[in-house]
C-alpha cells in the first residue's frame, strides 16, 4: 500500500572546518577509503537518535574556502558506502547473536528434559544417574538463561546501532555539502 503523502527527509546539519572532520586524524589514505571518524560517527548518533523518521538527510556545512566538488562526491561517496557496509555487518552480527541466543535456550530446554527424564526413570539413583542430574541441571539453567541474555540483552544493545545504520543506509543521494 502506498501512502498518500510521501514522506519528507529529517534533515540534520553540521558544521565542518574542514573535509578532514570527517575522517580519522591517522588514515592518510584519499578521501574515497578512507577511515571515518569516530567522533565523527559518535556525533551523527547522538543527532540521529532523536530523529523519529527513517529517511534522513545530511547537509554538511564546510567554509566557502575550503568546498570542492571532486572532494564533496568522493565523501558521498565514501559515507554511503560506509553506512551500507556497516548496516550489513551489524544486521549479520545480530542474525547470529539471536541463532546462537535460540541454540542455547534450545539445548537448555533439552537438558532440561533428559535431567528430567533421569531422575522420573531411576527413582534409586545410581552414581550414573546422580553424575547425569548434577552434570544436567545446571548446564540446562546456564544455556537456558544465558541464551536468553544473548536474545534479550544483548541483541538489544546492538539494535541502537543497527537503526542508525539503517537509517543511514537510506541516505544514498540526500547528502549534501553547502558552503558558509
Amino acid at each position: 500500500m502506498t501512502h498518500p503523502f510521501p514522506s519528507v527527509p529529517e534533515t540534520i546539519s553540521m558544521q565542518l572546518k574542514r573535509y578532514n572532520d570527517i575522517f580519522s586524524d591517522f588514515d592518510i589514505q584519499p578521501y574515497s577509503t578512507r577511515s571515518l571518524s569516530v567522533d565523527f560517527i559518535d556525533e551523527l548518533k547522538r543527532i540521529t537518535r532523536d530523529k523519529r523518521g527513517d529517511e534522513i538527510e545530511l547537509i554538511l556545512h564546510i567554509p566557502k574556502e575550503e568546498h570542492n566538488e571532486p572532494h564533496n562526491t568522493a565523501i558521498k561517496e565514501r559515507l554511503t558506502a560506509h553506512f551500507k557496509k556497516h548496516y550489513q555487518l551489524f544486521s549479520e552480527e545480530r542474525r547470529r547473536i539471536l541463532k546462537i541466543g535460540i541454540s542455547m535456550v534450545v539445548i537448555g530446554i533439552l537438558c532440561m528434559v533428559a535431567a528430567t527424564l533421569v531422575e522420573f526413570r531411576d527413582p534409586s539413583r545410581s552414581l550414573y544417574t546422580s553424575f547425569l542430574i548434577v552434570f544436567l541441571e545446571p548446564a540446562a539453567w546456564f544455556l537456558l538463561w544465558e541464551g536468553m541474555d544473548q536474545i534479550i540483552f544483548n541483541s538489544r544493545h546492538m539494535s541502537e546501532d543497527l537503526n542508525f545504520y539503517r537509517k543511514m543506509a537510506k541516505i544514498d543521494g540526500r547528502i549534501h555539502f553547502k558552503s558558509y
